[in-house]
């Protein structure tokens, strides 16, 4: 699901950092410093941490605070695009973010007319990176009349000594990218740096469009998906039979043709009852994530509780193949990633699409992916019309009982 605005990652936001930095072009600017204030949006999921509780699955703001603290106060260099570049890829160099927007605010610059502030605003993303390194701060020794008092805590981190001539080491540009660092002729005299306070609040300069994780994007046509569904417990061919009913209801999802019925010994896992399996083949306009948490939705109606890796279950729905996608999160892969050696989804799948192929790693057709699958001996048999006539998953050879509904795997 999306907003009004499609934002698809959740956010944190950080405003108003604000530190005493040496950077500019002129000279003063190196020698006296002036106020910059930086605002940075994280884009992240948080869902992980907020599900366990624990800081250790998001992204600790009060560090990273300090962080862009340090950049702003730190080495000085010329302009305030590359102080941006340095905050994106400080921030970036944290494994959990996905991309970030960064402001950096010069409100005292030397501009000889009035205004309220001076803003670059950057966004960057693990596609396009950052035109600089990541900041380490230097503590550097301290001036004489800079030692604390008794009284006087020692500041978080202390500004870099201006150093108009000191290189600043960022990524190489990309060709034909204008070259940084150039200074402008001094003026005839020095430029009155009045402070001046921000404006009103306006929008942010950072609202700006967001990445979209592959999997949240909307297609623009239906495409065409393959699910498996499986079950132990119960009455399995009851519950894949109102299974299948229920994922035609989902808005959004068309089924368009279901494949026989393949009975089959567990892979992995306890001790516990053949499955029966089955492949439905589909058509959705829905996102790959929106689907996945609608065949969720589908397993918790059947009473699916996930208690043991590769354990028994009700009902099991995987998303096999999603239109031509290739991608992996946390919560979603796609193709899966063991279609490819197993042959309870490939056999039935092959049943009903004979020319199908697996896409992605490993994959293949899937008629030669289900006569090689290492649990190919496992599957029992298949059972050609069991959406309307019951089959009984107790026995392993049910073909004498109803003729020709059921064929040997």
């Amino acid at each position: 699901m999306v907003d009004d605005q499609r934002r698809r990652l959740d956010q944190i936001r950080l405003t108003g950092i604000t530190a005493t930095g040496y950077h500019g072009v002129f000279e003063h600017e190196r020698r006296e410093g002036q106020t910059f204030v930086a605002d940075v949006v994280v884009h992240l999921d948080t869902r992980r941490a907020a599900a366990r509780d624990d800081l250790a699955h998001t992204l600790n703001y009060g560090e990273l605070a300090l962080q862009v603290s340090a950049v702003l106060s730190g080495e000085p260099v010329d302009l305030i695009e590359t102080v941006a570049e340095r905050i994106a890829a400080t921030v970036l160099a944290h494994a959990i973010v996905q991309a970030v927007d960064v402001a950096v605010h010069k409100p005292q610059a030397p501009i000889e007319v009035p205004f309220g502030d001076v803003v670059v605003a950057v966004r960057r993303d693990r596609t396009k990176l950052p035109a600089a390194e990541p900041y380490v701060a230097q503590a550097p020794a301290l001036p004489a009349a800079a030692v604390p008092t008794a009284t006087a805590a020692l500041p978080v981190a202390l500004p870099a000594a201006p150093n108009p001539s000191a290189p600043v080491m960022v990524a190489p540009a990309p060709t034909g990218a204008l070259p940084t660092g150039v200074t402008p002729s001094s003026p005839s005299g020095p430029v009155a740096a009045t402070p001046v306070a921000p404006g009103p609040a306006g929008p942010s300069p950072v609202d700006g469009e967001l990445v979209v994780d592959a999997f949240d994007r909307t297609p623009d046509a239906p495409v065409d998906v393959v699910l498996a569904l499986g079950s132990n417990l119960g009455a399995p061919q009851d519950t894949l039979r109102r299974a299948v009913g229920d994922l035609g209801a989902i808005p959004g999802v068309q089924v368009v043709d279901v494949s026989p019925l393949a009975r089959t010994a567990p892979v992995g896992g306890p001790e516990q009852p053949d499955f029966l399996n089955a492949v439905v083949l589909a058509r959705t306009s829905l996102s790959a994530r929106d689907l996945l948490r609608a065949t969720q939705s589908v397993e918790q109606a059947h009473g699916r509780e996930r208690h043991e890796h590769w354990g028994p279950r009700t009902l099991d729905v995987d998303i096999i193949v999603y239109g031509g996608l290739t991608a992996v999160s946390d919560d979603l892969e796609v193709p899966h990633p063991r279609a490819h050696e197993r042959a309870f989804v490939l056999q039935p799948w092959a049943q009903v699409a004979p020319d199908a192929v697996l896409p992605g790693l490993g994959g293949g057709p899937v008629a030669v992916l289900a006569a090689t699958a290492p649990d190919r001996e496992g599957v029992r048999w298949l059972a050609l019309d069991w959406l309307t006539a019951p089959v009984p998953a107790a026995s392993p050879d049910p073909a004498g009982d109803l003729g020709g509904s059921v064929q040997p795997a």
